[in-house]
């Protein structure tokens, strides 16, 4: 199906678990930069959400997977739009009795930054190798390892052929502040061995969430490609504690 945000049509998928009944709660669950709702960490994810007893609602973000939008023009604004239109979407479903974000990568910046801003809205908050140093290093001139100019900023990124706005909404985004806005319960799940996202982001995340708790992946890259299976037991695990109480 889509969801539609302001004329921007974003591919979604919702999934119910095997045992739902009439009610439960519903995970929105967002890919990374350059991925999309398909990905094998993304899928499995959600099917341990699923087996949690909640559903799922995955999206393609702008320009990514099969929503409309380029991806040279996507910017965290965009995401963040998209992000918020998602929440009031799912908030209007009549089964569903808590609401959770879970996102990978740059998905899971957007939820650390979306969950802020819909906190009274959102249960608990799931990123997953959150890239939240993607502001922060906007500002110093880095995207992803790349080094520019940040006060001269190229209006084509390579090697993605990301447009320079990319950067520029980038450098206004401030986290420390939205990650101290939320409240509820967080739960980070990061590989150590994580080359794109460095693992220390994580540590200083959960510390500084007031209800942070962090799970970290031995050996595992930003993808999961060695020990998914235990990506998978700590978000099944989280939400089924979550449930219990």
């Amino acid at each position: 199906m889509f969801i539609t945000d302001d004329g921007v049509r974003l591919n979604a998928r919702l999934e119910l678990p095997a045992e739902h009944i009439d009610r439960c709660p519903l995970v929105i669950v967002i890919h990374g930069f350059t991925g999309h709702m398909e990905e094998r960490h993304i899928l499995a994810v959600s099917q341990a959400i699923r087996e949690a007893g909640c559903a799922t609602l995955r999206v393609d973000m702008y320009g990514h997977g099969h929503s409309d939008g380029d991806f040279s023009r996507h910017t965290l604004f965009k995401w963040l739009s998209n992000a918020l239109t998602v929440i009031d979407y799912a908030r209007s479903l009549e089964f569903v009795t808590e609401l959770y974000l879970c996102g990978h990568s740059q998905g899971g910046l957007t939820v650390m930054l979306a969950g802020a801003m819909k906190h009274e809205s959102i249960s608990g908050l799931i990123p997953l190798s959150p890239a939240w140093m993607i502001p922060a290093e906007a500002r110093e001139g880095i995207l992803l390892g790349e080094r520019f100019d940040p006060d001269r900023i190229p209006e084509t990124l390579a090697p993605w052929g990301l447009g320079g706005n990319y950067v520029r909404v980038a450098q206004t985004i401030r986290v420390e502040p939205a990650i101290d806005r939320y409240q509820g319960p967080v739960l980070i799940v990061h590989g150590t061995g994580d080359e794109t996202v460095p693992v220390e982001y994580a540590v200083r995340a959960a510390e500084r969430y007031r209800r942070g708790e962090l799970v970290l992946i031995p050996g595992d890259t930003h993808c999961y490609d060695f020990h998914l299976e235990q990506v998978t037991d700590a978000v099944r695990g989280w939400l089924l504690r979550r449930a219990a109480r």
